[in-house]
């Protein structure tokens, strides 16, 4: 007898065309999705046309006041944009803004992970919690505040620590100093490490608590130590998020403005040693002058604007590069 074998076929589901495993636009077909969809791409499109119009804004005002400069804006040492001729340049104003945005990260980097790491792996959840709450406090204080117990507070009990660097790192020449009230460089890196320790540190908590359950378990069931996990399961995990929020804490730090202003004793002159009194950054300079300048001056001031600006974007820009590179031993895909 012969047997017939009849095969069913099974309708099949369409699917929705994916593009890196998500939906491509086609797929929103009902009213809501289509409506979140012209939202979001209309609300990331806006902000393209804000950054180029500041960007046009910053360019056209900065090309009519370098049309007058009679030194070179990038290595001259003088800001006289009121001067006949016009002589200005931010060479001081890039070495005080890198040089202080360096010091406030080299110290509060390695202070803010450690504070993270503290909360999330080995505080009581009690004693992490109130932690917690104070750096979030510390997070919310203005910038006028710091820049007021900067100068009253802080400056005054910098003295001991500046006498104690140069005993025994002056000679150096980085570390010497000549007396003084210590407004210098060192301490406006000093202040902006506190101003920025809350972003880092809360930035980087949240990301140690997004490391899998199952990675710490399976280290310490090998008989890893709790550094140990912490070496080779959260710290991996974390890369990215923490070069994340260095790169916001170093925003703040480049852009800030009254706390430094309020500090730091200016002057056009690039000193070898960070405790010499004087320096200057960009954010300061423009605060301090923009009332009384010129429209020249003005000009001037919104040209070294367009220069941090230009420093803001380079520096995002490497960030995400450094993530972009180091996805894969981040942990995030395991």
């Amino acid at each position: 007898m012969d047997i017939t074998t009849q095969t069913t076929k099974v309708p099949q589901t369409p699917q929705p065309s994916l593009t890196d495993g998500k939906p491509t636009p086609r797929g929103a077909t009902r009213p809501g999705d289509r409506i979140f969809l012209g939202l979001s791409r209309g609300s990331g499109i806006l902000v393209l046309v804000i950054m180029a119009a500041i960007a046009a804004f910053l360019t056209y005002r900065a090309a009519l006041a370098l049309g007058e400069n009679e030194a070179n804006f990038f290595t001259s040492l003088e800001w006289n944009p009121s001067g006949i001729p016009p002589k200005f340049g931010i060479a001081v104003l890039a070495f005080g803004t890198i040089v202080s945005s360096v010091i406030a990260m080299v110290i509060a980097v390695p202070i803010s992970v450690g504070i993270a790491l503290f909360i999330t792996h080995y505080a009581p959840r009690k004693l992490g919690g109130a932690i917690a709450y104070v750096i979030d406090l510390l997070a919310a204080v203005p910038s006028i505040v710091y820049g007021l117990w900067g100068a009253l507070v802080l400056v005054p009990h910098l003295e001991g620590l500046y006498g104690w660097l140069d005993d025994y790192l002056g000679w150096t020449g980085v570390f010497e100093w000549n007396g003084g009230a210590p407004r210098s460089l060192f301490t406006i890196g000093i202040l902006l490490a506190i101003m920025i320790l809350p972003i880092i540190t809360n930035v980087s908590r949240e990301v140690f608590r997004q490391v899998p359950r199952m990675h710490e378990e399976a280290a310490l069931a090998l008989g890893a130590t709790r550094w140990e996990v912490i070496r080779m399961s959260v710290l991996p995990f974390g890369r990215s998020g923490v070069i994340s929020a260095s790169m916001l804490g170093l925003g703040r730090a480049l852009g800030e403005t009254m706390a430094v202003a309020m500090v730091l004793s200016s002057s056009f002159d690039i000193n070898a040693s960070l405790l010499d009194t004087g320096g200057g950054t960009f954010a300061q300079n423009i605060a301090s002058k923009f009332n009384e300048a010129t429209v020249i001056g003005r000009d001037a001031l919104i040209a070294s604007g367009l220069v941090l600006f230009v420093i803001t974007l380079l520096v995002n820009g490497a960030a995400r590069l450094i993530i972009a590179r180091r996805k894969e031993y981040s942990g995030a895909n395991a």
